[in-house]
């Protein structure tokens, strides 16, 4: 019996997906504080104090943590944890996994301009603008694998 066609995903669906995810990053960002605390109190037991992260650094580990997941779970298997969570998966327009390049300059697209992501809510087939430039589509799809994606 032959897959039926995956419906495009909604705003919300979506939504809810990249809070979930922001909780992963921020969980990751929390882990790695929480790591460097542990190796300057390994070195220097007497002298502890927890480490006070500048602004400007904060930013650009978190906005680089953040591509690096969406790159590598899209490229990989085209869902993030919150995809998964929701029943989502990103695919090219042909139903494929999106290839390395594509999912790193998505990622950045939808970290720098998370906004666009509004323009799923207003679009017909309800892609967003990172979509409509790059030729991929979030649907919904619960298959465990990702080989023969979307029929």
């Amino acid at each position: 019996m032959e897959q039926p066609p995956h419906r495009p995903a909604g705003i919300v669906t979506r939504a809810i997906a990249a809070v979930i995810d922001l909780g992963v990053v921020l969980a990751m960002m929390g882990l790695t504080y929480l790591g460097l605390a542990l190796v300057r109190l390994l070195f220097s037991p007497q002298n502890f104090r927890f480490p006070e992260p500048a602004a400007l650094a904060s930013a650009t580990v978190t906005l680089t943590v953040s591509i690096v997941y969406l790159t590598g779970c899209w490229a990989t298997t085209g869902r993030t944890v919150g995809a998964l969570s929701m029943g989502l998966r990103v695919v090219t327009a042909k139903g494929r996994l999106v290839p390395w390049p594509r999912a790193a300059v998505r990622a950045v697209l939808c970290v720098l301009f998370a906004f666009g992501l509004l323009w799923a809510a207003v679009d017909p087939r309800r892609r967003s603008l990172q979509d409509i430039v790059l030729r991929t589509r979030v649907v919904y799809d619960w298959r465990k694998e990702s080989t023969n994606l979307v029929g």
